[in-house]
């Protein structure tokens, strides 16, 4: 006989994370936006949603935050032609930087937070 463990069910539900553990992930989501655009987001947003109801309003504000800047960055990155895109693209990366790290605080305290200037493209 062997003493091999059952095979996982691939349909169960991912095990919730323990409070500190939804903080600490949240927080990050929030600053790694600040270096890397969207991709913090949109990972921590796929892996960890359905862990917990504290990261996933999280992780979904900060996804959308992060593709709101993206349409600034584009808007400015256009716009630089007219000579505009140099004061729209960091103005976009000032707020950025403001917004992310007011909202690592927010999820480090254990507070919700909702962006300021940002689309809903995920409810």
């Amino acid at each position: 006989m062997s003493d091999t463990p059952p095979p996982k069910d691939p349909y169960a539900t991912a095990t919730p994370l323990n409070p500190s553990d939804e903080k600490m992930w949240a927080t990050l989501v929030h600053v790694a936006g600040i270096f890397v655009p969207v991709l913090p987001a949109l990972l921590g947003y796929l892996l960890l949603k359905d862990r917990g109801p504290f990261v996933r309003q999280h992780t979904t504000a900060a996804l959308n935050f992060q593709l709101t800047s993206l349409i600034g960055y584009a808007i400015g990155s256009i716009t630089t032609i007219a000579l505009i895109g140099l004061f729209i693209l960091p103005a976009v990366y000032i707020i950025v930087i403001v917004f992310s790290i007011l909202a690592a605080v927010a999820a480090n305290n254990g507070q919700t937070y909702k962006y300021p200037l940002t689309i809903e493209f995920i409810k």
